[in-house]
């Protein structure tokens, strides 16, 4: 099952497509705005398939940790009397 990373404008001007790739070929998108993972696009038999097997939900759940987004401004401070 592959899956595809692809511009919000790209989906938008090819929706079409995209549906019918991720329906007749099992393919997921990854649609990105400005480079920022945004939503995944999957059939609606490949959604029951995560929900109902466990290796398909931590399939799915490290494809979402890889393609999200961090943020990491600035550094994490302790408290004053430094207890927490």
């Amino acid at each position: 099952m592959a899956t595809k990373s692809i511009s919000s404008t790209e989906a938008q001007n090819n929706f079409g497509r995209v549906l019918d790739d991720v329906t007749h070929n099992r393919a997921r998108y990854i649609i990105e705005r400005r480079g920022v993972s945004q939503a995944i696009v999957l059939s609606f038999e490949d959604f029951a398939r995560v929900l109902n097997d466990e290796q398909e939900r931590r399939a799915m759940a490290s494809l979402i940790k890889e393609c999200q987004p961090e943020y990491s401004l600035g550094q994490v401070i302790k408290p004053a009397g430094g207890t927490k």
